[in-house]
């Protein structure tokens, strides 16, 4: 690899490897850089740190390519990897990951919650039209406490889903799983969430593709 890499734009700089690297490398990358990037930067809250991190995250997997390679599953290796990188960042940073009361937490709930919020009500409208249930749901205080209760990758696949708009076949991707784990994650959360809202959720409401 050369020295001091010269400023790209975002899905783009990480060119160090060159030519060493073979197609399936890049391949992976066009897959990968940009979800990589939109989850780390709602983590972390800043667009450089996101960017710089994922570059790194896929420098390292250039370095140990033909090692990575031989995993069963390497989707699932590098989203483990790209969360663990995110995780040391926000401890050099004094914060602690995946803690309801730190600030890049708190970024990703509320990330999430305004598009589920708007999912739910037009839900509850259409299906229900419980006015005292949307009232319940308007300032979302409720729903932002049950998302900081969601198991991790129920919490995953719901910022996926509704805060970077992934549908449910480049989420799978993403998360290195399979599209029905993701589909059943994701009833499995929004049945939660309404659980915790003391909400009825239809159950025969299936996630679209």
């Amino acid at each position: 690899m050369s020295g001091q890499p010269s400023p790209e734009p975002a899905g783009h700089a990480t060119r160090d490897p060159g030519d060493a690297m073979p197609p399936a490398y890049w391949a992976f990358h066009a897959l990968y850089h940009q979800p990589y990037f939109e989850y780390a930067h709602v983590q972390l809250g800043n667009e450089d740190e996101a960017n710089e991190l994922v570059d790194g995250t896929f420098v390292f997997l250039a370095v140990i390519w033909s090692t990575v390679t031989e995993k069963e599953n390497l989707g699932a290796y590098a989203w483990a990897l790209l969360k663990e990188r995110v995780a040391v960042e926000l401890v050099l940073q004094g914060r602690e990951p995946a803690a309801a009361e730190t600030l890049a937490f708190e970024r990703a709930v509320q990330a999430a919650t305004n598009p589920i919020l708007d999912a739910f009500r037009a839900q509850f409208r259409e299906e229900y039209a419980l006015d005292d249930q949307i009232t319940e749901l308007e300032d979302g205080l409720g729903l932002y406490a049950a998302m900081a209760r969601l198991p991790e990758r129920q919490f995953d696949v719901m910022v996926l889903r509704h805060a970077l708009g992934f549908d449910t076949k480049t989420t799978a991707l993403v998360m290195g799983i399979k599209d029905t784990t993701v589909r059943s994650t994701h009833r499995t959360a929004k049945r939660r969430l309404a659980t915790d809202l003391g909400l009825a959720l239809d159950e025969d409401v299936d996630d679209e593709e």
